[in-house]
């Protein structure tokens, strides 16, 4: 073995340096250096071409190694000296062993290579081990601190709120909650009054020890109701997204981490999103118009099984949906505007269907409007033997006229089951469309997804291996 003095290093950074030919079964890559850069391949077309020069002319420049015979510089080398087929190689032994003193050992591995290219996130993980853990906290600590200074008025949050917990007389009663949500989970988020409904066809004692206390389609049951549930998913036994409140909307972003996390979401949902018009080829457009926020998530899955635009108008339609499915009738250039509507048996929800077909063919002119009244209607209400909620209002401005021809009881939709409404709506679909037609444009959809789904692998393994090429280089 040659062994020879190695004066270029300052002593301060290296201590003692000798020169040695070691065997390269001997000597260790350190996985640290993986984890700062790029891991080390002997498949990078860079590492062969090294290799084939290390054939033939040997290694120019020995590598740098620990005592313990860990590399601090020479991954590169070392991996082209293997592919090579060489049995040893010039080794710079420094006066430094890796297990006992890791910190100055990361440092001198972040060192000597800070001259090599980096990336942008070989430059941040080298800045990581640039101070000391004790620095890195304490300056991280401090950031924190001052970023979390809140420099304005605050309010003083005054009283406590106490709620009272769930005693053993309500369970039975939070027991039927609990089978009407489970009973219903493929229809999650529920609203209220869909429980409220559900619990009438099997009315549970509100209290286990009043025998009087049966529930009923009464307002103070529907306020206990309301009660329990949010005592309840504030203790934990209903989960909290079950209930939905579509009339407070959050507004999130799409953030990331890094590019990593975007990329593989990107290529999850890649050619995924293709939705084929299967009513393209129809002769009428077809529109479902739902009165409330709280039906829509039962109504939606089938407007999505018929490609059907939905519009939820939260009572009387504004006028921006109403130009909106006039613009979306002319542009498909169809015959007739079929209108599924589903609102209340009461006199505003019986109005509602009057008035959007109304409105569009005299503010709109649409002469060829066909309006059909889904649900709820008189005959599903005699036919399911539908609670009545209330009262009509006599403050309605459509109160005489509902009360003339149907009486003074009115029936919401969360009345009748989620199953039903939904088998209710996709009859009513299909009586208005060509079945042959809808067919058609059904199977050629399946042909087109299979046509995507297999672009979609061969994109995604393509930008798999770049994205594996680039990380090498």
């Amino acid at each position: 073995m040659v062994t020879t003095e190695y004066p270029d290093r300052p002593a301060a950074e290296l201590g003692h340096v000798r020169v040695s030919d070691l065997p390269l079964d001997d000597i260790r890559p350190s996985p640290e250096n993986d984890q700062l850069y790029r891991p080390v391949e002997e498949s990078d077309p860079e590492i062969v071409k090294l290799a084939d020069s290390i054939g033939r002319h040997g290694i120019q420049e020995p590598l740098l190694i620990t005592e313990d015979h860990w590399i601090i510089s020479g991954h590169r080398r070392y991996a082209a000296a293997r592919l090579a087929g060489l049995d040893t190689a010039p080794c710079r032994v420094a006066n430094i062993s890796r297990d006992a003193d890791h910190d100055r050992f990361m440092h001198l591995l972040r060192e000597c290579n800070r001259q090599r290219e980096k990336s942008l996130d070989e430059k941040l993980r080298e800045e990581v081990v640039s101070c000391t853990p004790e620095e890195a906290y304490r300056s991280v600590m401090e950031f924190r601190a001052q970023k979390a200074q809140v420099e304005v008025s605050q309010i003083a949050v005054a009283g406590q709120k106490t709620r009272w917990k769930i005693s053993a007389a309500k369970m039975p009663f939070l027991h039927a909650v609990q089978r009407v949500i489970n009973e219903r989970q493929e229809y999650w988020p529920l609203s209220v009054r869909q429980i409220h409904y559900a619990l009438l066809n099997d009315p549970p004692l509100i209290h286990a020890g009043k025998s009087g206390s049966a529930y009923s389609n009464v307002q103070r049951c529907y306020k206990a109701l309301d009660d329990l549930l949010v005592r309840a998913r504030i203790e934990g036994l209903i989960p909290i997204e079950v209930i939905a409140d579509e009339t407070r909307p959050v507004v999130e972003f799409n953030c990331h981490h890094d590019c990593q996390s975007f990329i593989r979401q990107e290529l999850d949902v890649f050619l995924k999103g293709y939705w084929r018009d299967l009513l393209q080829s129809q002769p009428n457009h077809i529109e479902i118009l739902a009165e409330k926020n709280t039906i829509a998530p039962i109504l939606k899955p089938v407007a999505e099984e018929y490609c059907i635009p939905m519009t939820v108008g939260r009572g009387y339609c504004s006028i921006p949906p109403r130009f909106e499915i006039s613009q979306r009738f002319r542009a498909g250039g169809k015959e007739k505007l079929v209108l599924l509507m589903v609102t209340d048996f009461d006199p505003d929800g019986e109005e509602i269907a009057h008035s959007m077909a109304r409105s569009l063919r005299d503010d709109f002119g649409i002469s060829q409007i066909v309006p059909v009244k889904v649900a709820l209607t008189a005959d599903q209400v005699k036919r399911f033997s539908l609670p009545p909620r209330l009262k009509a209002k006599e403050t309605s401005a459509n109160y005489d006229k509902f009360v003339a021809k149907h009486g003074n009881d009115v029936f919401e939709l969360e009345a009748l089951p989620p199953a039903e409404l939904q088998r209710t709506l996709r009859e009513a679909i299909e009586r208005v469309v060509d079945i042959g037609l809808l067919n058609h444009e059904i199977a050629q959809e399946r042909r087109e997804l299979r046509f995507l789904e297999d672009a979609r692998r061969r994109v995604g393994a393509a930008m798999a291996g770049q994205l594996d090429s680039d990380r090498r280089l």
